[in-house]
């Protein structure tokens, strides 16, 4: 019943947010006019499920519970393949737009009608049934195999030449059943006798399967020889067990079984149907009908066409059948769209932190934060340092500026010599590598438990949000990296900074004082007491280096906490940055994939069965 087509046309819009049908031009069964074609989904709805009306002309009645449970799963259905498209293959979502476009399809015909197909093996006595049912000789029967070459519709009543124009049945194929008070019962139904399904001839056995995709439902017929045939059970039965609601499957022949043999088979073929996955309509419950017969001798028969006299006049057999398209649709998508045990997909709290902390440690932080807490320390050694050491290294830079140990203090103090600054080459590698594989970390935590198309597009969106990520962390390392680690404006001072100051100053002064007396004393302007001026000279030279120990020791914390935050901005311009190319992206990907899951679980919700009143 659902054999591939390869019918895809605009229906579906962008690929990324699936819209609503257009408009489009049907022809009224039965009749000549054309008339433009209601809401799409809402009317396409209506068709299916039985809701129809005359011609137009009536007001049609509400949605049935069934209608508008196939009306939600259809526009599921259509934007879970409308934000799919860009993920997933054509191939992939063929199954989904043959059913949306069969669906499609379905809603501009007849829906006071239902198309049921009697279908079975070489010898199973289709057609003999096909004519019982109808009351006349119609489709030719015999010893000749195959009999039936073509399709043959009887319909009960009119307006049903655009849904047999769908099955491309020709007009000299068509045909009306005799007039009788049975036949009233049928009004509404077609009836369809297909070729052998296991027909020699290949044209046959492609009419079969042209039609059972099409039909609203199947009238399996078996006899006592061939009723196990593999071809039936793995061929048609196995592949439709979704679809019992809408299935007949009927013992002919039983005349020639003797005693209790008849009810012997039936109990087989149920159990064959059983292993098949075709659930069995009996106690009150949904499932397929199986059921005894003779289309030679008519026993049995009137049972059939009271079944299916019943099953026509519930108008909800298209229902039932598309339901059980999606439902068939549903279970294929279902590993690209459920991963089972994965509770959400998402990127945790710690694979964010190792994210951010691969790329803090590729572009430095924690070496440009311990540099610019040196610089601090340097900065305050400088204005809190006794001024003959400054002196002295003032002196040693000016003596040998050219030497390396010179052009690296010329290259610390002032941000010159970048050929000295950049990176060696085994370094940049080392930081590329750890981009490299803290974005292949943070793929592999987001895509963990995801389907596997879904997983490689995360993968796909990381690897081009990381393609110049390596160069924008460098950009980073060179710019802000030196900013904070060599900082062309001086670090903020502590409060006690300018009593450090002037203590230093102090002391410097006292020295000079005390040696200007003892100079003095010595040339003998003064007179001459050593001790004063000594003491005021040692205080002096002593003092000197203890408050510049202790504003050393005092400096630490500073200095500790201008280097964290130095390495906490670099830290959050990089984790910016990578978040920006990376995190953000991923996450869009898994927002993506949570709506397509959300639509599939829409789509899938109506895979419980629908009530019928079929016993």
């Amino acid at each position: 019943m659902t054999a591939l087509t390869d019918r895809t046309d605009d229906r579906w819009d962008d690929g990324l947010i699936a819209r609503s049908r257009p408009r489009t031009t049907g022809r009224r069964a039965g009749s000549g006019e054309d008339e433009d074609g209601d809401e799409g989904d809402e009317a396409l709805v209506r068709a299916v499920s039985g809701a129809g009306s005359d011609g137009g002309k009536a007001t049609a009645p509400p949605l049935s519970p069934e209608g508008q449970a196939l009306r939600l799963r259809l526009d599921a259905l259509r934007q879970l393949v409308g934000l799919s498209r860009t993920r997933l293959d054509g191939k992939t979502l063929a199954e989904a737009g043959r059913v949306l476009d069969e669906a499609a399809a379905r809603r501009g015909l007849s829906p006071q009608h239902t198309v049921v197909a009697i279908a079975g093996a070489t010898g199973s006595g289709k057609s003999t049934l096909f004519n019982s049912l109808a009351g006349v000789q119609i489709s030719e029967t015999g010893l000749r195999r195959p009999t039936t070459a073509a399709p043959i519709a009887c319909s009960w009543s009119d307006g049903a030449a655009g849904l047999l124009d769908r099955l491309e049945i020709p007009g000299r194929l068509r045909r009306r059943p005799r007039e009788t008070s049975e036949a009233e019962a049928l009004r509404g139904m077609v009836l369809v006798d297909l070729p052998d399904l296991d027909s020699a001839v290949g044209a046959h056995r492609d009419h079969v399967d042209r039609v059972l995709a099409l039909v609203d439902a199947v009238v399996w017929v078996v006899d006592p020889e061939k009723y196990a045939d593999a071809v039936l059970h793995e061929r048609y039965l196995r592949p439709l067990a979704g679809h019992a609601e809408v299935t007949f499957v009927v013992l002919n022949q039983v005349d020639r079984l003797p005693g209790e043999s008849a009810d012997l088979v039936l109990d087989d073929l149920r159990r064959l149907l059983d292993d098949d996955g075709i659930a069995l309509g009996e106690h009150g419950e949904p499932g397929a009908t199986v059921l005894g017969l003779s289309a030679l001798t008519g026993e049995g028969v009137g049972e059939l066409r009271e079944l299916l006299a019943q099953f026509t006049q519930e108008k909800g057999a298209a229902t039932r059948r598309i339901s059980a398209d999606v439902d068939r649709a549903a279970v294929r998508l279902r590993p690209l769209y459920v991963a089972d045990g994965h509770s959400g997909p998402e990127i945790g709290e710690a694979a964010r932190a190792e994210f951010e902390d691969r790329l803090a440690e590729a572009v430095g932080a924690y070496a440009a934060g311990l540099a610019a807490e040196r610089a601090w320390r340097r900065n305050a050694g400088k204005a809190c340092g006794t001024p003959w050491l400054r002196l002295w290294r003032w002196y040693e830079s000016r003596r040998s500026p050219r030497g390396l140990a010179g052009l690296a203090a010329l290259a610390a103090i002032g941000g010159r010599g970048p050929a000295l600054a950049e990176a060696p080459v085994e370094e940049e590698v080392t930081a590329r590598q750890r981009v490299e594989q803290a974005v292949r970390a943070v793929a592999d935590e987001a895509v963990t438990g995801l389907p596997e198309p879904w997983a490689q597009a995360v993968r796909e969106t990381a690897v081009r949000g990381a393609e110049r990520l390596p160069e924008a962390l460098d950009e980073l390392a060179v710019t802000l990296g030196a900013a904070v680690a060599v900082p062309s404006v001086k670090p903020p001072r502590p409060a006690w900074w300018p009593a450090a100051v002037l203590g230093q100053a102090a002391m410097t002064l006292v020295q000079i004082y005390g040696g200007l007396w003892l100079v003095g004393q010595i040339v003998g302007v003064l007179e001459p007491k050593l001790l004063p001026p000594v003491l005021l000279m040692v205080a002096g030279i002593v003092g000197g280096p203890l408050v510049e120990w202790a504003c050393s020791i005092a400096a630490r914390g500073p200095a500790r906490r201008y280097g964290q935050d130095a390495e906490r901005r670099l830290r959050q311009a990089a984790a910016g940055c990578g978040r920006a190319r990376v995190l953000e992206p991923v996450a869009a990907e898994l927002l993506r994939y949570r709506e397509v899951r959300e639509q599939y679980a829409t789509v899938a919700a109506g895979g419980s069965r629908l009530s019928t009143t079929r016993r």
